[in-house]
């Protein structure tokens, strides 16, 4: 098996380790090939969406990183039909994004923000 090595920073590595007393996972390695697997079976999902759906897109970010939503948000305002901002923890942010448009774009607008390392999580339901 090929051996890869990550970086963490100090907050990621102590969720890690919570997760695994919390999970009974027998180390790290563990979690992050369950995390990976989790990751790759939500890219399948989303690669075979088509046509026009409705979703809903869930972002968790800091607010320093408010610029950076705002632009990704400005370049799929025409999926957008409703956007909730929220304040849930300290300097946390949650943006709700209800959207409805072509399948693909809707993938891409979620994978914009998947790739940025600014925000902490991204998730989407489709309907």
């Amino acid at each position: 098996m090929p051996i890869i090595s990550i970086s963490l920073n100090d907050e990621i590595l102590l969720e890690l380790d919570r997760i695994q007393k919390t999970m009974g996972f027998t180390g790290r390695s563990e979690i992050i090939r369950a995390g990976i697997r989790n990751l790759v079976a939500e890219e399948k999902q989303q690669s075979m969406l088509s046509g026009l759906i409705h979703a809903i897109l869930m972002i968790v970010h800091d607010e320093e990183s408010e610029q950076v939503v705002t632009g990704i948000k400005h370049n799929y305002e025409d999926l957008i039909g409703t956007h909730l901002h929220s304040k849930v923890d300290g300097n946390k942010c949650m943006e709700l994004f209800l959207l409805h448009g072509d399948a693909e774009k809707i993938s891409v607008m979620t994978r914009d923000f998947q790739t940025n390392k600014k925000m902490d999580n991204v998730k989407l339901v489709t309907m």
